[in-house]
């Protein structure tokens, strides 16, 4: 294929992953990564907290190189979808639900994409006029994505570690799919146009935001510890999660670029879907395992499993600190079958202070046999003691 042919090609097919859905779109090649090093930094530093994914050998060696995944590998083109919905809060919102990000309001983005993704392979290989080898990734594959996506054009990094587009802003999702066939790549995104602004960093509760280099902080990241982190969140870190039920947005929500340019995206497939953009905690501590299977079926809540889901309730209930929550609490303390959802259920009784509290922690405490809840509820009872004083 000669340089004019995949000039033509190309445009062709952007153009149809524009018709398809996708917002951005570019090609880059295969090279190895520029900032493999700083990666490998970030991991070396523990900043990948316990994604152990993220930082495993078979992860790092082919991060290094992706030709190492798919070696006949001769282009790569990255695409970009942006989920925007505008605002969904009714009345009352900010008192009564949860904060859940904006990604997983809807559909699982990784099946959204994907299919689009081999909608747009069946284009590919019809405007080539033959078979082409293929490795489509959404997020799953050890490709740094944001990269390449810079890379292929599309935007700067922020300093938010975010891929920010000057005409879209940066609610977008990446994904990936590497060809056997050589498309010409689109120049890099070179300028770096966060300026000398600072509020995803000013902003950002849990100061998990690293300026100099641009990293995150994964440990202290609201996302990760609402999502990717198993078992309890630490004590320290509980009154960070403040409302978010599920994820963080509050580094996209402050940037000037989403402000000024970010584009409401009608997209039927990240519209709002019941009963999400809306959680309440408390309808949440009700919710049984079969429940929570039905109601989050193809939603990306569901990676948090139930027992994320409901700890993080407990957590945003107790940093309310009203005692309208203390019938769910009590109930989720003392008839919840994980010991999990049970601890912080404790602690946030804990927060909350009423009279009743006490005896309601005392009762639990009589007939609990795990030690990790045991612990937490003595722990209540000493700061509703301590509150006394």
């Amino acid at each position: 294929m000669n340089v004019k042919q995949g000039l033509q090609y190309v445009d062709k097919i952007k153009a149809h992953a524009y018709d398809l859905g996708f917002c951005l779109c570019g090609v880059t090649t295969p090279e190895p990564p520029a900032h493999l090093d700083e990666y490998h930094k970030w991991l070396a530093d523990g900043l990948h907290a316990d994604m152990e994914y993220m930082g495993n050998e078979r992860a790092r060696h082919s991060r290094a190189n992706p030709k190492e995944i798919f070696p006949e590998c001769k282009s790569i083109l990255v695409v970009a979808t942006n989920y925007y919905q505008g605002e969904f809060l009714s009345p009352g919102a900010a008192t009564t639900y949860g904060k859940v990000a904006r990604y997983a309001w809807g559909k699982d983005y990784h099946t959204v994409m994907k299919h689009r993704l081999q909608q747009l392979m069946v284009f590919v290989e019809s405007v080539a006029g033959k078979p082409v080898k293929h490795r489509l990734y959404v997020d799953t594959g050890p490709l740094l994505e944001r990269e390449l996506a810079q890379r292929a054009g599309l935007g700067w990094i922020g300093k938010n570690t975010m891929l920010i587009n000057h005409d879209v802003g940066s609610w977008t999702l990446l994904a990936e799919a590497m060809l056997d066939i050589w498309l010409p790549p689109d120049d890099p995104y070179i300028d770096d146009r966060c300026g000398s602004c600072t509020f995803c960093i000013d902003e950002c509760p849990t100061d998990a935001i690293m300026s100099e280099p641009r990293r995150i902080d994964s440990n202290k990241c609201i996302s990760y510890l609402t999502i990717e982190h198993r078992g309890a969140i630490p004590v320290h870190k509980r009154v960070d999660l403040d409302d978010w039920v599920f994820g963080c947005d509050i580094c996209q929500d402050v940037c000037p670029w989403n402000n000024r340019f970010a584009k409401v995206e009608h997209d039927v497939d990240f519209s709002p879907s019941g009963p999400l953009p809306h959680l309440s905690p408390h309808n949440l501590l009700n919710m049984d395992q079969a429940e929570f299977s039905k109601k989050f079926s193809g939603s990306p809540v569901k990676r948090t499993k139930r027992s994320g889901l409901l700890r993080n309730a407990s957590v945003v209930l107790g940093n309310r600190v009203d005692n309208k929550s203390i019938h769910s609490l009590a109930t989720s303390l003392t008839g919840d079958p994980d010991p999990i959802i049970r601890a912080h259920s404790a602690w946030a009784l804990g927060q909350i202070g009423d009279a009743n509290v006490v005896n309601l922690l005392s009762d639990a405490q009589e007939n609990e046999i795990d030690a990790d809840v045991l612990i937490e509820i003595q722990s209540a009872l000493d700061e509703l003691s301590n509150q006394k004083e």
